[in-house]
């Protein structure tokens, strides 16, 4: 007996509805949208003081005066906000701008905010969009310059390269931040439930308090450099008045600095963490001892701690780091149910905010440190691996301390051992 004839047949792959076709079209371009206003806000900003210091002053600059002149100065910063070495006169600049790199943020956050829908598709096409746009500025500059011409290709693709880890690591971080501050936005608490297979509750909540702990120890190194900057005035000043800035030129010279001003509050946490940083070989900063090279006329750096710094009682900084881990392990412990609570859930909690200030504090050291061309200052900044490596254990130690002071206290008061943390 045969089958009868199908009349027709099922298509193996479904096609998408045209509507909904355009509806992720229209997602994903919110999010291009974003990505192109951010662009354009944080390069006409770095561009415009670009342009205007090459144009009043190009003997100064060290750069051909001209429209085009300024234009490639501005890309070249822009794009070492974003991790993309600088090559200029012979050297190569890997310190990272902070300033600029935070500029570029703040643009992606509001731009995300206002424009791009809250959607992983709006989320993709925009970071892919700024990953484009930087890697092509890249390749542009290089062309312009004749680097790929003098240097040869490989290291046209390492600047192409960096250019498109830099994209997508600010692109994709200020975007999401964005998308995740709008008021329809998803919200954080919304994605721990995705990732409770992958990463136990307690763990996630040790990471929460290592961020309480490093960003406390960043607002003590803002503070520390604050006090730099007063009691260095007089040499900042006799510095500044040494390069006869004035009018234009001194306004341009303070605004570059601005973006340097990041970096230090960056190893002024590493000053009080206790391995100190360097800037310039030869030199040292840190609590334990001082020894300042011959260093640039640049105004900034004549905030740097003098040898009246290192003392017995300065010794003592990395116990703030400490206080910053307790107030870390504070945090997590009012998210506990204390009846419930375990060794095993605080020994979690304790090595997440173990690991996430080591991780946290290696990529901040990381990006503030580097080069500035050769000779004086051919090394600055922290040494990463060794800063973080303390100040995991330091806010670590102080989240553990607190979080075990708190559990004994607990069992004292309840007279049982309890279970596990909600």
């Amino acid at each position: 007996m045969s089958a009868a004839p199908r009349t027709g047949t099922a298509p193996v792959v479904e096609q998408p509805a045209p509507g909904r076709l355009r509806e992720r079209f229209a997602l994903g371009s919110s999010g291009v949208w974003a990505a192109v206003q951010a662009i354009g806000l944080s390069y006409a900003v770095v561009g415009l003081l670009a342009v205007v210091a090459v144009l009043d002053a190009p003997s100064a600059s060290g750069v051909d005066g001209g429209l085009g002149a300024g234009v490639a100065v501005a890309t070249g910063l822009w794009l070492l906000g974003h991790g993309v070495p600088l090559s200029a006169a012979g050297a190569t600049v890997t310190v990272v701008p902070l300033g600029i790199t935070a500029l570029a943020l703040f643009s992606l956050h509001v731009a995300a905010k206002r424009s791009a829908v809250p959607t992983l598709a709006a989320w993709v096409a925009g970071t892919l969009t700024y990953t484009a746009v930087t890697a092509t500025l890249a390749i542009a500059l290089d062309v312009a310059g004749g680097t790929a011409a003098a240097s040869g290709a490989l290291d046209v693709v390492v600047q192409v390269g960096a250019a498109v880890v830099g994209g997508l690591v600010v692109g994709g971080g200020g975007i999401a931040l964005g998308m995740f501050s709008a008021p329809d936005g998803p919200l954080l608490a919304g994605l721990a439930p995705r990732m409770n297979p992958y990463l136990p509750d307690t763990l996630r909540l040790g990471m929460r308090a290592a961020v309480v702990g490093v960003a406390l120890l960043v607002g003590l190194g803002g503070l520390l450099v604050a006090a730099w900057v007063v009691l260095g005035r007089e040499t900042t000043s006799l510095v500044a008045a040494g390069l006869g800035a004035s009018g234009l030129g001194a306004v341009l010279l303070g605004l570059g600095q601005a973006a340097l001003v990041p970096n230090l509050v960056v190893w002024a946490t590493a000053w009080i963490a206790g391995p100190g940083f360097v800037v310039g070989e030869g030199s040292t900063f840190s609590t334990a001892t001082t020894e300042a090279a011959a260093l640039p006329a640049v105004p900034l750096l004549g905030v740097l701690p003098g040898e009246s710094w290192s003392t017995p009682a300065a010794a003592w900084a990395p116990v703030l780091v400490v206080a910053c881990g307790a107030v870390g392990g504070w945090f997590a412990w009012q998210r506990l149910e204390p009846g419930l609570v375990r060794p095993r859930d605080l020994a979690w909690i304790a090595g997440g905010a173990t690991l996430g200030a080591g991780v946290l504090t290696l990529a901040l050291q990381w990006a503030a440190g580097g080069s500035v061309g050769g000779d004086a200052l051919a090394v600055v900044g922290a040494d990463a691996w060794v800063t973080g490596g303390l100040v995991a254990a330091e806010i670590g130690g102080g989240a553990a301390v607190v979080l075990v002071g708190c559990h004994l206290r607990e069992r004292w008061r309840r007279g049982d051992g309890g279970g596990t943390a909600t």
